[in-house]
């Protein structure tokens, strides 16, 4: 699942280059590109998909016991779909990761450590609101900056 994940956020960030290359408006905003991604994803901290996703992942035993099947078919089906709940409670933080991080250790450790707390801590679930207004308010940082900086404000 982070396999197929990984390769379409790599076709997406291509397909934003290419963009970005193309529109001489793009190119003189891109920061627009950084903004929205940490608006979204602080956005998607608040949403009852993230809470459904981090419940199956904190949780897995249950929905190990639930979907269990013998066998080679089973046992992939089972990986499949909690998988599909690990991407989903985390894409967004793994998009700021892409965007922000792949250049930076040091963002790369503090989005995994993030991740990482969000899953397997008993605080995790206090944590996520707290990652959504920080991504917010990063997101509200990004953007005014750089408008200003841009002479667009």
């Amino acid at each position: 699942m982070w396999s197929a994940f990984g390769l379409a956020a790599f076709c997406v960030d291509a397909s934003i280059h290419a963009a970005v290359n193309s529109s001489s408006w793009l190119e003189h905003h891109d920061w627009w590109i950084g903004g929205s991604v940490l608006a979204l994803a602080g956005a998607f901290q608040f949403t009852s998909l993230k809470d459904a996703c981090l419940d199956k992942c904190r949780h897995p035993a249950q929905f190990l016991t639930r979907y269990y099947e013998r066998g080679p078919t089973g046992g992939f089906k089972l990986g499949a779909r909690h998988g599909a709940f690990c991407v989903g409670c985390c894409w967004a933080l793994m998009l700021v990761m892409f965007a922000a991080g792949v250049a930076s250790l040091i963002w790369m450790a503090l989005l995994t450590v993030v991740m990482i707390h969000e899953k397997t801590r008993p605080l995790g679930a206090k944590a996520v609101p707290v990652t959504g207004v920080a991504l917010l308010g990063a997101a509200s940082i990004v953007l005014m900056y750089s408008a200003y900086a841009a002479g667009a404000v």
